[in-house]
């Protein structure tokens, strides 16, 4: 099975035609010029997505004032620079989608598996490399639909990024329910065609093209958590799919699958007999899993560095591996803890309970894994380490949250409140963001041939981590006490004016943060063309990818492919004259493969 790799042989791509700028840059498909692509554009919708969290902290913040900001960015819908209460809901629906979809899965998931599946398995490249194209161009088509949908004269997308109906099924709602959800439907419909041709690229690659030695147990924990990611994705994204284009039908052809009974300004419309519970049911059957898709490869990533830059082997492989897998199973059967408000009959609220609050044991043996490889170790603190060590952080104090949200009778009380955007920024957002900064910083010589300045990681590492808690951290409180989340004033609920200050505090952490990361961008694409020029492997890591040349070459190795003799994290090995001894160096006389 693993020795398909030598037979996939592109030596041929490269020499009966010379490429072309459109060919190598453009529709390129080999694997590594793709993962730049999926990288550059999610840098570019990340960068949206988050001014468009600075715009909504500010409109909390500071309600009804005038913002120059506003009447920059927002044009009609913020009349003398005072926020329309509209496009409020519209920026919370997009900036939640591009995050979450656009960024956290494509991004993430889009960038590293592309880079690293061939390389650390020792492949020429995926599986099919046109699919690997298709796949990128569906993204970017999707992205720029999605884009466009911000400048529909009657407004993007409303209905908050879960889109539930009927806001979202009827046109006639309001102004966002109109060409804007639409688009927002389009361009999610090709974003999951996109990301299912992706999957399925990286399951058959994982399985079929491994090279000679490189057997399950020997792969690295980053290409398990892709592999597991992918299947995740297969199985849960047509749900999504299947509901988008029944609520397209819905919206056009007079069809009531998510509607029933509705009245507006008086008026009886003829839907009957659907249900919007029914939509909640088929929107949470990917929305969980996809969480697991978005932190799954954040955790496989985190795990690689962690090993490397404490120069020991990772702390229970096997266990690690089994965790994985534990949490993909798992995160398809607790969808339901979504919708415990939703008036869910308590025996079945009982069952979510018990397997959301299960899910929390493969989670923490994940998290002690990570402490306990980190434990006197031999740390190199260098900021792809710094974000990894992030993720452990963000990841428990986000984690201990969510056994609050998944208990149905506590999660009552704090379900609609800044309580949960707290929970779920910090355990996803957040931690996933960590992971991607991790692997960039890491992979960055890979990718580009160069190094990233050092202490700009340093400054954008700290000021990111800080501003992170200052955020999240007090919207728990706020949330204890009640604060609602998606309403675009408080001003209203004398009750609430105490919390006013908390949300500038928030908010000024918020601005901050967004500042920081211009420190990053600079640092990346001004390392593209000027950083300081890579050695074969700068991290002394084991995995495959860093006995590949530096110079890219479509096949990814010259000549033969390595074997595997070994597993990934022979770190600070007793018998070896270096702390690391790469997967292709062939065991000594008398040495032992280590038990994992």
């Amino acid at each position: 099975m693993s020795a398909h790799a030598d037979t996939l042989d592109h030596d041929d791509h490269g020499h009966h035609h010379k490429e072309t700028f459109v060919t190598k840059y453009i529709f390129s498909q080999d694997h590594k010029m793709i993962a730049k692509q999926y990288l550059i554009t999610g840098t570019i919708m990340g960068v949206i997505g988050v001014i468009m969290s600075l715009m909504i902290r500010m409109q909390i913040a500071w309600p009804e004032e005038p913002n120059v900001i506003f009447e920059a960015l927002l044009g009609k819908w913020a009349p003398g620079g005072v926020m329309d209460a509209d496009i409020y809901l519209a920026l919370v629906t997009i900036h939640g989608t591009i995050m979450v979809f656009f960024v956290l899965t494509a991004g993430l998931s889009g960038t590293f598996s592309n880079l690293l599946i061939p390389l650390q398995i020792g492949a020429r490249d995926m599986a099919s490399g046109f699919l690997n194209m298709l796949s990128y161009w569906m993204f970017f088509l999707s992205s720029v639909i999605m884009i466009l949908s911000l400048f529909v004269e009657a407004g993007p997308a409303a209905a908050g990024w879960t889109i539930y109906p009927p806001l979202s099924a009827l046109p006639m709602a309001q102004g966002g329910s109109g060409m804007g959800m639409t688009l927002w439907l389009v361009s999610m419909a090709i974003f999951i065609a996109s990301s299912l041709l992706g999957s399925l690229n990286y399951i058959v690659t994982v399985i079929n093209l491994r090279t000679k030695g490189m057997s399950m147990t020997r792969l690295p924990l980053t290409i398990w958590a892709f592999l597991v990611t992918a299947i995740i994705g297969v199985v849960s994204f047509p749900v999504l799919l299947s509901a988008a284009l029944l609520l397209i039908m819905d919206r056009t052809f007079g069809t009531s699958f998510f509607l029933s009974d509705i009245f507006i300004q008086g008026e009886v419309l003829h839907y009957q007999g659907g249900s919007p519970v029914l939509f909640e049911h088929l929107f949470w059957f990917l929305g969980h899993p996809e969480v697991y898709i978005v932190i799954l490869p954040a955790m496989g990533i985190v795990s690689e560095i962690i090993a490397t830059n404490s120069r020991k082997p990772i702390f229970g492989y096997r266990a690690m591996v089994a965790a994985i897998l534990a949490i993909a199973f798992l995160s398809t059967i607790v969808w339901g803890h979504h919708m415990f408000v939703s008036g869910m009959n308590p025996f079945l609220g009982s069952v979510f309970t018990f397997t959301t609050l299960l899910i929390a044991i493969p989670s923490a043996i994940k998290a002690f894994n990570w402490i306990t490889t980190i434990w006197k170790g031999n740390l190199q603190l260098n900021p792809a380490m710094l974000f990894s060590i992030g993720l452990v952080s963000t990841f428990i104090t986000g984690g201990l949250t969510g056994i609050i949200l998944g208990d149905s009778a506590l999660d009552i009380n704090v379900h609609d409140t800044y309580f949960v955007i707290a929970h779920f920024h910090l355990v996803m957002g957040i931690s996933a963001l960590y992971g991607m900064f991790a692997g960039i910083y890491h992979w960055f010589p890979k990718m580009f041939k160069r190094m990233l300045n050092k202490n700009l990681g340093y400054i954008h590492f700290w000021i990111t981590a800080i501003c992170a808690y200052g955020v999240f951290f007090p919207m728990h409180f706020i949330g204890m006490a009640g604060l609602p989340r998606r309403y675009y004033t408080n001003s209203n609920f004398p009750l609430f004016d105490d919390l006013q200050n908390v949300n500038v505090v928030i908010t000024i952490f918020a601005i901050i943060g967004g500042i920081a990361q211009l420190v990053f961008l600079w640092n990346f694409f001004y390392s593209i063309f000027y950083g300081k020029k890579t050695v074969q492997n700068p991290w002394r890591s084991n995995t495959l990818e860093w006995t590949a040349p530096i110079k890219h070459i479509h096949g990814n190795w010259e000549g033969e492919i390595p074997h595997v003799h070994r597993w990934a994290y022979d770190y600070s090995k007793p018998g070896h004259d270096e702390d690391f001894v790469p997967q292709n160096i062939p065991l000594k006389e008398g040495e032992e493969e280590l038990q994992h």
